[in-house]
């Protein structure tokens, strides 16, 4: 409908468009909130996404809606487009179709109802052409949703995702790498960069109502997104809710990496990791394409000596940690060092005591105030430790063997944690 009838659609003499602009901010809470108590699967979104997302579209519909009032013209493309790619956002985080589709009907009845009210027997014509227009938007709106989720599914298990995963496999187990990259249509860099990345839980997957599951797609949706950003090129990637793999291509060759290649890449990581709202702790390695399988597995070993010894977030290569990773190596020596801690094994605030010590660089005062004990109990605690393990901290001989103890006993645990 275009005629100059439906540019001046009003009830009670005010144009709709004027009335819906007006309500509009008591509007779109109403909408929001009428979609968490008639479609469950909205209340289990987190709060970031009902208030961010969900807010935004909502807000994008009334006025794209009112525009059709004023104007009497459905979206055009540009509007459809927006709803596509909202719908396959929705899509991706696990929402249902038929949902979404409810959302746009809920929040068209809200609009309607809203202006409706001011309707009077005189503007019947205008009544039944609104309602016209209201149908046939909903009817493209439709559509659109249907696209987005399509489009979307087709694209996680679409051709290309196959192609581009044969590569990724390719490359890890050594198979025809060149093969497998003409068929995802990519070209076989001089150099990939493979991460082993492990991924903190969002403060969302652990809000109580929340679909943990809901949240951590987001943030794998964000996660993948900055990668991609980042490397301006397609980024392979293996990626669960708690870390996996990723192979970057780079213009840099494997034996040319400097200083501030490394830099610039530890700054991406903490980009990432402040996109995706998560903590991020990543083992990294460069290597051309044949050298991968041998990077990825020294990657995720830097990765894990890195949450050993409780390094925290961030970018690990194997020149940082190369001292605790030679002593992560199963050998008869460190089997004997993580021995020598066994007598603290039923005094447990003893060895953290002495974790404590060691990290705090031998400072007893700055120990007691991140244990919250008095410095004589660290004493006193310090002093037990050298008389059940026959290793002094006040001994200078004795230190670089207990920080070696504590790293052989800190590994073998882990072991016996991955093993159970």
């Amino acid at each position: 409908m275009t005629d100059d009838k439906s540019r001046t659609l009003s009830f009670g003499g005010v144009p709709l468009q004027l009335r819906l602009t007006a309500m509009a901010p008591d509007l779109v809470p109403r909408v929001v909130a009428r979609l968490a108590a008639l479609l469950p699967v909205y209340t289990t979104l987190p709060r970031e996404a009902l208030d961010g997302d969900i807010t935004r579209v909502v807000e994008r519909g009334i006025r794209d809606f009112g525009e059709v009032l004023s104007t009497g013209r459905l979206p055009g493309p540009e509007q459809l487009d927006a709803v596509r790619e909202s719908a396959a956002r929705r899509a991706e985080e696990g929402l249902p179709l038929e949902a979404v589709v409810s959302a746009y009907f809920m929040g068209a009845q809200e609009c309607t109802a809203a202006v409706s009210s001011a309707a009077e027997p005189a503007d019947l014509p205008a009544v039944v052409a609104v309602n016209q227009l209201l149908l046939e938007y909903l009817r493209l709106v439709t559509q659109a949703v249907s696209a987005g989720f399509f489009h979307e599914h087709r694209a996680a298990f679409g051709e290309e995702h196959s192609a581009r995963q044969a590569l990724l496999a390719a490359l890890l187990d050594g198979g025809p790498v060149r093969q497998a990259a003409e068929r995802a249509g990519l070209a076989v860099p001089d150099c990939y960069l493979v991460l082993s990345v492990a991924i903190g839980r969002h403060p969302d997957e652990n809000a109580p109502g929340v679909d943990p599951v809901v949240a951590a797609r987001r943030k794998l949706r964000r996660l993948r997104r900055e990668f991609d950003r980042q490397a301006r090129e397609p980024v392979l990637t293996d990626l669960t809710a708690d870390g996996g793999l990723v192979l970057v291509p780079s213009q840099v060759a494997a034996t040319k990496w400097r200083a501030e290649h490394w830099e610039r890449l530890s700054a991406g990581i903490v980009q990432l990791g402040r996109m995706c709202g998560a903590d991020l702790t990543v083992g990294a390695e460069p290597a051309p394409a044949e050298g991968v399988p041998q990077a990825a597995r020294l990657a995720a070993e830097v990765r894990t000596v890195a949450a050993v010894f409780s390094r925290g977030p961030g970018l690990y290569r194997l020149s940082d940690v190369l001292v605790e990773y030679q002593l992560t190596r199963p050998t008869p020596a460190r089997d004997r060092l993580a021995v020598l801690l066994c007598p603290l094994a039923e005094r447990p605030e003893m060895l953290q005591t002495l974790r404590v010590f060691l990290a705090n660089g031998l400072d007893r005062r700055r120990t007691a105030a991140q244990l919250l004990i008095h410095p004589n109990t660290v004493d006193y605690r310090l002093r037990r430790t050298g008389e059940l393990t026959g290793l002094d901290v006040g001994r200078g001989e004795d230190l670089p063997t207990l920080y070696a103890a504590l790293a052989a006993h800190d590994i073998a645990a882990g072991d016996d944690t991955r093993r159970a």
